[in-house]
């Protein structure tokens, strides 16, 4: 019999503890459900996917819009539970995938068979799991999203870090939601590529007036979904920006 509750790997990061567990829901027919957390935070669960999911299918779309016959180059920033990154690659006009992420234990529980989309994601020649600081990657003088490559330029970044420009995993990510970060990620960008953002949080004033000072659109979607913790809906946001 599957136990009801099962913590597959912990492991010490920089950041914290960072645990992969897994548990059988029996109020939702026996669902199985796999969970990231970083000490006492949520990363990922696999009980909730849409949003996610939401950011990759609309990025996509709006980059698409500018690239019709293009193999894209897109990076995901952040790898989870790999659902972002799989919607991703379901498109068959991404050509190459660079899923950038800090913690390298949750790469190895991909690598490893030890996440349901692990294996599908390895096995994929577009996908690379690259580990490193997304943030620093992002600025115009850090390593930038291809270890081969520091210049190379992307048609399309999604990013699924922070729990919003406001709600921040890390403070030292501040700046970058700033306009000036955001600038120096607009530069890892082609001419009318696409910035991708999830967020927990509804649509920011703030964070909108930064993006808009950068892009040249800038669009928010509210993306309900079902929350069966709570018996009702809930709802994220996906910020979807175009370089000029």
């Amino acid at each position: 019999m599957r136990p009801l509750f099962e913590e597959i790997d912990y492991q010490s990061t920089p950041l914290g503890d960072v645990i992969l567990r897994r548990r059988t829901m029996m109020t939702l027919d026996n669902l199985e459900v796999y969970e990231i957390m970083l000490g006492e935070d949520f990363l990922m669960s696999s009980l909730f996917t849409v949003v996610e999911e939401e950011l990759s299918r609309l990025g996509l779309a709006a980059t698409q819009k500018v690239f019709p016959d293009t193999k894209l180059d897109v990076v995901v920033g952040g790898l989870g539970l790999g659902y972002t990154a799989k919607v991703a690659l379901d498109h068959a006009s991404v050509g190459s995938l660079n899923v950038v992420d800090y913690l390298q234990p949750v790469i190895d529980w991909h690598q490893r068979g030890l996440v349901p989309l692990g294996p599908e994601l390895t096995a994929d020649p577009r996908c690379r799991f690259v580990h490193g600081d997304f943030f620093k990657c992002a600025l115009s003088d850090g390593p930038g999203f291809d270890p081969d490559d520091a210049g190379m330029k992307f048609h399309a970044v999604l990013l699924d870090i922070d729990h919003s420009p406001d709600h921040l995993l890390n403070e030292a990510h501040g700046n970058f939601y700033q306009a000036e970060g955001l600038k120096q990620l607009a530069g890892r960008l082609h001419d009318g590529g696409v910035f991708g953002l999830w967020s927990d949080d509804p649509p920011e004033e703030k964070f909108m007036a930064a993006l808009n000072e950068v892009f040249a659109s800038v669009e928010t979607y509210v993306v309900p979904f079902k929350n069966p913790i709570l018996g009702r809906d809930s709802e994220s946001t996906v910020y979807v920006a175009r370089r000029a």
